[in-house]
Parts: C-alpha cells; structure tokens; sequence
C-alpha cells in the first residue's frame, strides 16, 4: 500500500472517527440540553404550583376573612334585631302588664263603688220606706189635728181659710185705710202727683207687711245641733216635711230658729 492511500485511509477514518466523537459528543450535548430543559420546566412547573398555592392560599385566607366577618355581621345584625324584638316584646308585656293591673284595680274600684251602690240603694230604700211611714204619720197626724180643730172651732178647715183670708183682708183694708188717711191729709198740702204716689206706695207696703205677717212663724229651737238634725242630710228631712205638710220650710242664718212660711196657719 503506498503513502497517498495509506492517507486516504487515515483521512477517512480520522473523519469517521471525528464523526462519530461529534455524534457522540452532540448526542451527549443533546441530552444535557433536554436535561437541562426538562429540569427548567420542572422548575418552571413547581415556581408556578407553589405560586399557585400561594395565590389559592392567599385567595382562601381573604375569603374566609370576608366569609368571617360576613358572618360576624350577620350574627351583629341577628344579635341587634333579636334584642330589639326582644325589647319590643319587654315593653308590650310591661305595657300589658300595666294594663292588666290597671284594669284590675278598675275592676276592684268598680266593684267597690257597686258595693257602696248596692250599700247606698239599701239604706235610701230603707230611708224612703221610712219616709213614707213617717210623711202617713204626719199626714193621719195632721189630719186628727185638724179634725179636732174644726170640732173645736165648730167650722171645717176650709172655712177656717176662707175666714183667715177675709179677715186679713179687712185688717190690711183697715190699717191701709188708716195710713192712707193719714197720708191723704198730709199729701193735701203738697201736690198732688206726689200725694198720689205716696198713697200707692203705702197702700203696697202695708198690705205686704200685713200679708208677711200672717203667712210666716219662727219656730225657735234649743240649738243648733238639733236644728242640724231637723234638717237632715242634704235637707232630706226638710223636703220630707214640706211635702207632707205643704208649708215652706226656710232655713238660714239664723241661729236656733227656722222660718215656716205658707197660708195655711193649720198646717204652719
């Protein structure tokens, strides 16, 4: 073999030799890369997990915070309504309660003024009952008393008035005669409108002085305290006489006496 083709040779394999060391090297380099990518990914891969747990830890935190304090308040606005209802429903209570007493202190007071009532009604029907005894009394009294006046006098009680009447009537003619006499002759020295006037004047007076005189008596009493008892509660015993008798009964200031007026001097 000579030189040029033992070189050809050598050339040759020191070209496939060098082919083959850069395969291998390239397929070494190759690898290295795809490691060295793969390891980049993976990484890549766990930077990007671990930031999105972060970001779903964060996320979770937030969350249940506004889920908590969401909750804290709903439970605030629960709590605060409850407790306003609750005091709603105190006051109404404490205002049905004050109702409830008031109506039961009403009742009492009610059932207490219908005792008094009833108390009241049986002591006035008692009072009028005896009343009515009484005023038959007076009236049977009255009547005996007037009987044995008119067998006395020989005349009945209705003569008697009609002769009371006439006789006050000729006694007032009487002593309005004599005051007008005297005025007349008086009057006759000054006018004679003036005359006339004092005439009228008198002629009135003396009949109703006389008239007074006839129609009214004082009844004299020992005290007072048995005036009070005359008269009565409230001047029952007063309305009781006067409507049994027909005579006014008059009472004033007048101390330990009491003024009977009417007509007839019977029953005065």
């Amino acid at each position: 073999m000579d030189i040029s083709t033992t070189f050809i040779v050598i050339l040759v394999a020191s070209s496939f030799a060098a082919l083959i060391i850069g395969v291998v090297v390239g397929r070494f380099l190759l690898v290295k890369l795809f490691k060295k990518q793969e390891e980049d990914a993976r990484k890549k891969a766990q930077e990007i997990v671990a930031e999105a747990e972060q970001k779903a830890e964060h996320i979770s935190k937030k969350r249940m915070l506004e889920a908590k304090e969401k909750y804290l308040k709903l439970k605030s606005e629960h709590e605060k309504e409850v407790n306003q209802k609750n005091n709603t429903f105190r006051q109404k209570e404490n205002s049905i309660k004050q109702k409830e007493q008031s109506l039961s202190q009403r009742f009492e007071s009610v059932n207490k003024e219908r005792q008094e009532l009833d108390s009241n009604k049986k002591k006035l029907d008692k009072l009028i009952e005896l009343n009515e005894k009484r005023k038959k009394d007076l009236e049977q009294l009255t009547n005996q008393k007037v009987k044995q006046l008119e067998s006395i006098a020989g005349i009945t009680a209705e003569e008697a008035q009609q002769q009371l009447v006439q006789a006050l009537k000729e006694e007032a003619r009487s002593q309005a005669m004599m005051e007008v006499k005297d005025i007349v002759d008086e009057a006759k020295m000054s006018a004679s409108k003036q005359a006339k006037k004092i005439v009228i004047q008198t002629i009135q007076r003396t009949a109703t002085e006389t008239a007074i005189e006839n129609t009214v008596s004082v009844f004299n009493i020992e005290n007072d305290e048995i005036k009070g008892r005359i008269i009565g509660r409230e001047g029952r015993n007063i309305r009781t006489l006067e409507a049994a008798t027909g005579i006014e009964i008059i009472v004033d200031d007048t101390p330990e006496a009491i003024i009977l007026s009417g007509f007839d001097p019977i029953r005065r």
